[in-house]
C-alpha cells in the first residue's frame, strides 16, 4: 500500500480528487464528489483521507462541530438575534442571513441545528460544494458577484432561495435559462444598488423621487426589472439590496441617517412606482413579496446592521457577529 503523503503534499499533488466523505452526519449516506475545496476549507489534515485513481483508496471524515465552538455558536447567534429584534422598526421580524463564506460546514450545522435556516455565501464553488453537504431546508442566498458564466452551477442548486445581487441583463437571461424545469417556483432576485457610488461596489446606480419620468424609464433599473418581469418568467423581482459605504453608517446618528440606506429607500420607491403603474398586482403579481407585493430591501451587514433595521431593512446580512473573523481568500472563484 502506498505510504500516505503529507498534508501540503497531498493537497499540492491532487489538484482535483475524487474523495470519499463518511460520516458527514448521523445516519447519513457516503457520498462522492471531485473537489479539494472541502479538503482544504473543511477538514483538519487528521481527519482526512483521499481517493484518486493514483492513489490508494481513503476517506474523509467531516466531524460534528466541538461542544465548545457549538456553544460559542449559539451564544453569538443569540446575541444577533436580540439585537436584530430591538433594532427592528416594523412589525414584521427581519431576514437575517448568516454569511458563512470561508466557514466550515461543521459552522453551519450548529446554527442550523440551533434553527437558522438562512445562509448566504459569496462564492458559486464554495456554496455549491455545502449545499451538498448540508440539509436541504437550508435557504442559501447568494450575496457575491454575480458572473453570467456561473449562471448554470447557481441554478443547478436545488435549495437556492434568492440571489441578491443581480446587476445585470445579461445574468438575468442567463439565470432565467439555467434555471430547471422541475423547479417549482421562479428564483427570488433583488436588483443590486450601488448606493455609494464608489468604484470598488458592484450594482447600478440609484434613481431619484426628483428623475423625469424620461430619465426613470431609461435607467439601468428599469430596463433591467422590465427584462426580469418581460422575458424571465422563472425569476421573481423581490426588491432591492445595498452595500452602502460604512463610514456613512458609523458616522450616523439618530437625527442623521445613512444616506446611502435612505438612498436606496428612495429608489425603492421609485421603481414600485413604476412598476404598479406597468404591472399592476393583478398582472400575475411576479414581484415584490409574495403575498404583500411590497419590494423588499436587504441593506445592513455586521457593522451597520442595527443602523439599517432602523432605516427600514427586511434583510440583514451578518457575517462576522456571528461566525467571528474570516481568514482572508487567495484565490476568486
Amino acid at each position: 500500500m502506498t505510504t500516505p503523503q503529507p498534508w501540503p503534499t497531498l493537497i499540492q499533488t491532487i489538484p482535483s480528487s475524487t474523495c470519499m466523505i463518511s460520516s458527514l452526519f448521523p445516519s447519513s449516506k457516503t457520498i462522492f464528489f471531485r473537489s479539494t475545496f472541502i479538503i482544504q476549507n473543511f477538514l483538519k489534515p487528521t481527519q482526512y483521507r483521499c481517493y484518486s485513481p493514483k492513489m490508494s483508496a481513503t476517506s474523509v471524515t467531516l466531524e460534528q462541530p466541538s461542544s465548545e465552538r457549538r456553544a460559542e455558536l449559539v451564544e453569538s447567534l443569540a446575541e444577533i438575534r436580540e439585537r436584530v429584534k430591538s433594532a427592528s422598526t416594523s412589525g414584521k421580524e427581519p431576514t437575517l442571513v448568516a454569511v458563512s463564506k470561508y466557514k466550515p460546514a461543521s459552522d453551519i450545522l450548529a446554527c442550523y441545528e440551533d434553527g437558522q435556516l438562512d445562509f448566504g455565501e459569496n462564492y458559486v464553488q464554495e456554496l455549491e460544494e455545502k449545499a451538498k453537504l448540508l440539509p436541504a431546508d437550508i435557504r442559501w442566498h447568494f450575496i457575491g458577484t454575480l458572473q453570467s458564466n456561473k449562471a448554470k452551477i447557481l441554478a443547478s442548486i436545488p435549495n437556492l432561495f434568492s440571489i441578491q445581487t443581480l446587476g445585470s441583463i445579461k445574468a438575468a437571461t442567463a439565470l432565467n435559462k439555467a434555471l430547471p424545469a422541475e423547479r417549482t417556483s421562479p428564483l427570488r432576485v433583488l436588483i443590486q444598488i450601488n448606493t455609494s457610488g464608489e468604484d470598488s461596489k458592484s450594482g447600478i446606480p440609484p434613481l431619484s423621487s426628483s428623475s423625469s419620468t424620461s430619465e426613470v424609464k431609461n435607467s439601468d433599473l428599469i430596463q433591467l426589472a422590465d427584462c426580469i418581469l418581460k422575458e424571465c418568467p422563472k425569476l421573481r423581482l423581490e426588491g432591492l439590496m445595498t452595500i452602502g459605504a460604512l463610514e456613512l453608517s458609523l458616522e450616523a446618528s439618530e437625527t442623521e441617517k445613512n444616506a446611502d440606506f435612505e438612498r436606496l429607500k428612495e429608489t425603492r420607491d421609485v421603481l414600485a412606482r413604476y412598476l404598479k403603474e406597468t404591472y399592476p398586482p393583478d398582472d400575475g403579481g411576479r414581484w415584490g413579496e409574495e403575498g404583500t407585493g411590497r419590494l423588499l430591501l436587504s441593506m445592513g451587514m455586521s457593522s451597520d446592521f442595527e443602523a439599517a433595521l432602523k432605516s427600514g431593512s427586511d434583510i440583514v446580512r451578518v457575517g462576522t457577529g456571528i461566525f467571528g473573523q474570516r481568514a482572508k481568500k487567495t484565490t476568486s472563484t
